[in-house]
């Protein structure tokens, strides 16, 4: 077993009490007959289930704190957001759901487009590799909505809501995902970010073997 996948089996034990509590609210729902929070609840386990399996798989170890935040995500999603209607109950939550998601994106974004380069900060320049995390984060956001609208003409449903809606969503999207490159290009440049700049650091750390040419700012 490899040091990533013991890394990620350690992290899931620590996640465990999270899924189970997931299985056993899908499963009161169920019994109760309440088919859309079984369906959620069931949904969330397997998405928040999904990244560490597939990190295991490819020998990636990922930070503790990048799981709690998606699984926390999830759940705010699925469940408080579409079960709950907690979108129609709070005005902002949708924003700062596209506005958290971005931000991981263009953090995401920006350690794959990195990773490409195994980690050598000289390959390319800070700007460039930053403003390709921004345009994946974004181009994300904006399949996202697509996705909506193609929901919403297929099968009747209301998830874009308006045209003003959608809009906003991608202007967020926008704001995030800059948020996220930015904090990429401040760890090429050698400058703190802040806990997106250590999250950042933590992963390379922990994944040494993708960033074969670079040195993270600690090594210096």
């Amino acid at each position: 077993m490899s040091k990533a996948s013991k890394y990620n089996n350690t992290r899931m034990r620590l996640l465990a009490p999270l899924w189970v509590a997931l299985v056993l609210a899908a499963l009161w729902a169920a019994w109760e007959g309440w088919w859309p929070l079984a369906a959620m609840s069931t949904l969330a386990a397997i998405l928040s289930m999904a990244p560490i399996l597939l990190a295991s798989r490819y020998n990636i170890a990922l930070p503790l704190p990048f799981l709690v935040a998606t699984v926390v995500f999830i759940i705010a999603s699925l469940i408080f957001g579409e079960v709950f209607d907690i979108y129609y109950r709070i005005w902002w939550w949708d924003m700062a759901l596209h506005a958290s998601s971005a931000v991981a994106l263009g953090m995401i974004g920006f350690l794959f487009i990195y990773m490409l380069f195994e980690g050598d900060r000289f390959a390319a320049p800070p700007v460039a590799i930053a403003f390709l995390s921004f345009t994946f984060a974004l181009s994300i956001g904006a399949l996202w909505e697509i996705f909506e609208y193609a929901m919403d003409q297929s099968f009747g449903t209301n998830m874009q809501k308006s045209a003003n809606d959608t809009m906003i969503d991608l202007i967020t999207d926008a704001i995030g995902a800059a948020v996220g490159a930015l904090a990429g290009f401040a760890y090429l440049k050698g400058r703190s970010a802040g806990l997106l700049g250590r999250l950042i650091r933590d992963f390379i750390t922990l994944n040494r073997h993708l960033y074969a040419k670079g040195r993270s700012r600690d090594d210096k």
